[in-house]
């Protein structure tokens, strides 16, 4: 486990430190686990969280009781249980899955959009359905009080699939050339979409007509922000009624109170990468480009923390555990990144222990000079026959 403090707000990341090979005998990992700090200090909240490649695509089940992940290669869905910390079940696809939705409280019913132009069914059992859509698709959301699907992709039209009746329904033709991404407001059911030209659609479903435009990009440049490339909207997502956060492929997220057609704040991530995720919890936004997280308060705009991808990775996807300080993200990477953030929130009732661990194994800033160092004498250097190592870097003097 590591412990950062950017802006004075401790962040653990739960998936750090060195993981033992699988080929490894029991007694051999006791050994090393005895003798490597690295090893013994590590924290494995859930068993096997890792894709064989990477992960694309990571959230939570409604009733909060399954995480599910998807990643590659081979193109793939894992489920893994809370209360066991464990894997429920593992699935394998043809195609590489763009998003997936689950549609009942548990895992035992879902829906993954792939890269294919095909939409699978998934039942508890396993695959349930398949069937192929007009275009590429690249977002999807269910619509709980029609039973309506609806998903965008590479066309001007919302496809509706209504899958009470099992058939698709007249589509909404927006007025943009392509739709990147499309939520669901769970309070009035207001479905908005997000297109290539930087405008936000919001289509009423129950007049199933337009009820306005938002125009995110206009917006951008009137704000005297640096702007590289065209800012298409690459990330939705409603909080409560009323707002909406947008995230553009400039590296710009807007807020909007969806009485207004002008934003009420604006934040700028200063990296020029396109938005791919937007959470908010507590007053706090949380959005997400491929190299950092940026957590800060929605009223005032000011940074409350933020994590790093580094050089060796990518973030692909956030998952927020609700009203917790835990969350998932998906990356260019075989684990599964997991962060617990205390000031963001309490960690959830399946894993508590948290909040103990957190103090106990906190690693401390100090190193141990001698760590990872036997002692030996100048005898016992000329039995080994290493005596011509005095003076280098590989002995250090001690006493003498």
């Amino acid at each position: 486990m590591q412990v950062s403090d950017p802006n004075n707000v401790k962040i653990y990341n739960l998936s750090a430190g060195k993981s033992l090979p699988d080929w490894l005998s029991e007694r051999k990992r006791r050994a090393l686990q005895k003798k490597n700090v690295d090893i013994r200090r590590r924290i494995e909240l859930i068993q096997d969280f890792d894709m064989p490649g990477l992960s694309t695509t990571v959230k939570v089940s409604p009733d909060g009781q399954y995480i599910l992940a998807t990643g590659i290669y081979k193109p793939r869905v894992k489920c893994f249980e809370v209360h066991n910390l464990s894997m429920k079940f593992e699935r394998c696809f043809d195609s590489e899955v763009v998003t997936f939705e689950p549609i009942s409280d548990d895992y035992s019913k879902l829906i993954f959009l792939q890269d294919d132009r095909y939409i699978e069914f998934h039942s508890a059992s396993g695959r349930y359905f398949r069937l192929r859509i007009p275009k590429f698709g690249h977002d999807m959301k269910y619509h709980f009080s029609t039973c309506d699907l609806y998903v965008v992709g590479t066309s001007s039209d919302i496809y509706r699939l209504n899958l009470e009746r099992g058939q698709f329904l007249s589509p909404f033709t927006t007025e943009g050339s392509e739709l990147n991404r499309i939520d669901v407001n769970k309070h009035h059911h207001l479905v908005v979409v997000g297109t290539k030209e930087g405008k936000v659609e919001a289509w009423d479903p129950r007049a199933r007509s337009r009820a306005g435009i938002l125009d995110c990009a206009l917006n951008c440049g009137a704000h005297q922000y640096s702007t590289d490339g065209f800012p298409s909207v690459t990330s939705l997502k409603f909080d409560g009624p009323l707002h909406l956060g947008v995230g553009t492929a400039t590296g710009h997220v807007l807020l909007y109170d969806i009485r207004s057609n002008k934003p009420f704040r604006i934040k700028d991530h200063m990296y020029g990468l396109p938005i791919r995720d937007i959470e908010f919890q507590q007053g706090n936004v949380l959005s997400m480009d491929s190299s950092v997280v940026k957590i800060w308060n929605r009223e005032s705009g000011t940074l409350f923390t933020s994590i790093e991808a580094g050089s060796l990775t990518q973030f692909n996807n956030l998952c927020l555990v609700p009203n917790s300080g835990l969350m998932f993200i998906a990356n260019e990477n075989l684990k599964i990144l997991t962060y617990y953030i205390p000031a963001l929130g309490t960690a959830p009732r399946w894993c508590s222990f948290l909040d103990n661990l957190t103090e106990e194994l906190e690693e401390s800033s100090m190193e141990t000079v001698y760590d990872d160092y036997k002692f030996v004498t100048k005898k016992d250097l000329e039995e080994l026959g290493l005596s011509h190592l005095m003076g280098t870097n590989l002995l250090r003097a001690y006493m003498h």
